[in-house]
């Protein structure tokens, strides 16, 4: 189904409440399979979030996580380390079509028992659980963060703990940290020098406790975009939010300056306000290593004002639900944009036109149709398959028509 966006203007200050972070959400689900004593609060409502609770509370041998890519590398590495059980892993076309020979045989290397079922480096996985003894493993650091995210979730189940070099430049090094904070409040011994993470046994029992996730911060992307495409004084007030975030994505509160955009904490809010007009000569320029699910926002964005946007820094877009940057091209071209793309950037020439009632293909991928949306507020736009965004932000166009959009489904 496709839905059609009238060209709308938004309330002067509206409310959101945004769900938990589905990063943080994935992590803590696997965290909590491991030791049961942790509880979850603000758990994500997202797809990827019910796929995962879903696949750790099954039984069965076979496990199918559909578009879910967290939930395919996270588990992965679980059922590698749970003894004496085997499961195929499985998942939809495009999944099946995403590479994880990186994360696969980083884990035989420490012993596990994983083969290929159809193609040599793509799923589905039989994956055979057992204990790992061995400890040091070697990745490449400009792979995908949830490899490694997805090695040192399990390590401390390892029974000689983990050492883990990565090597040349790190990218998404705030996932990385993420993983190991979570860790640390489990009172999980962690070291990250240099190129090295370590990861000791856990030897003791973990003490029963209560974890909150954090909102979150790529769903409020899409707000900073709306705040950037209002006049001036408008504002949005998010939450639940910290200021000191563990989520990569926060660094929006940076980048939206550029826009003429202003954030400011309070307690556990975040208001967004557009301050300022940004001048039509300014280029948008921002290497995004560390949040590379915020490119589509900023380039959209940009050209919805008229911006020219150089982003770097975005080699693992090519390997997400499509190949965002292919994906991006087309759709900004369709609505009269100039785009080129490399391997890892995207150049956006600066636009002061926007064609009407373009209809934007989503690929099977949420955040294309979450980035697009905000141009209703510039020219009447129609979204093809629009409750893709369920996968990691279902309530996201009813909180549209909170802010005052119209739109209809057909």
């Amino acid at each position: 189904m496709n839905i059609k966006l009238q060209k709308s203007s938004i309330n002067k200050t509206t409310s959101i409440q945004i769900t938990g972070s589905k990063s943080e959400t994935n992590r803590l689900l696997l965290l909590q399979a491991l030791y049961p004593e942790i509880n979850i609060e603000n758990v994500s409502n997202s797809d990827d979030s019910q796929l995962m609770t879903k696949a750790l509370a099954a039984t069965g041998q076979v496990i199918d996580i559909h578009h879910a890519g967290t939930a395919m590398r996270f588990l992965t590495a679980y059922f590698a380390v749970q003894n004496n059980r085997e499961t195929l892993i499985t998942g939809s076309k495009r999944m099946k079509e995403r590479p994880i020979k990186i994360l696969v045989d980083a884990l035989n290397q420490l012993g596990a028992d994983i083969s290929y079922q159809e193609n040599e480096g793509f799923p589905p996985l039989l994956i055979k659980g057992k204990q790992l003894t061995k400890n040091k493993v070697s990745l490449d650091a400009n792979v995908s963060s949830q490899y490694i995210s997805a090695l040192l979730l399990i390590a401390s189940k390892l029974e000689n703990g983990l050492e883990l070099t990565l090597k040349g430049k790190i990218t998404s090094v705030p996932y990385i940290n993420m993983t190991l904070s979570l860790l640390s409040q489990l009172d999980i011994e962690t070291q990250f020098i240099d190129h090295v993470i370590t990861v000791r046994p856990q030897q003791e029992k973990v003490k029963s406790r209560t974890l909150t996730v954090e909102s979150d911060w790529s769903s409020a992307s899409y707000f900073y975009s709306i705040a950037a495409l209002a006049p001036v004084g408008t504002s949005i007030i998010i939450s639940s939010y910290k200021k000191d975030s563990l989520q990569g994505d926060s660094a929006l509160a940076e980048i939206y300056k550029s826009f003429g955009v202003a954030t400011t904490f309070h307690e556990n809010t975040v208001r967004i306000e557009k301050i300022a007009k940004v001048d039509a000569l300014n280029s948008i320029d921002f290497n995004l290593e560390n949040a590379p699910d915020i490119a589509q926002t900023i380039s959209v964005t940009a050209f919805a004002l008229g911006l020219e946007s150089n982003l770097t820094g975005l080699h693992t877009l090519k390997i997400k639900e499509t190949d965002r940057l292919e994906a991006l091209k087309t759709e900004i071209e369709k609505l009269g944009g100039a785009v080129k793309i490399t391997n890892e950037s995207l150049h956006v020439k600066a636009s002061n036109k926007i064609k009407e009632n373009g209809v934007i293909a989503t690929y099977s991928d949420h955040r294309m149709a979450m980035a697009f949306a905000p141009l209703a507020l510039k020219v009447p736009i129609e979204i093809e398959d629009y409750m893709v965004v369920s996968k990691s932000y279902p309530t996201y166009w009813d909180d549209l028509k909170q802010l005052g959009f119209k739109f209809n489904a057909k």
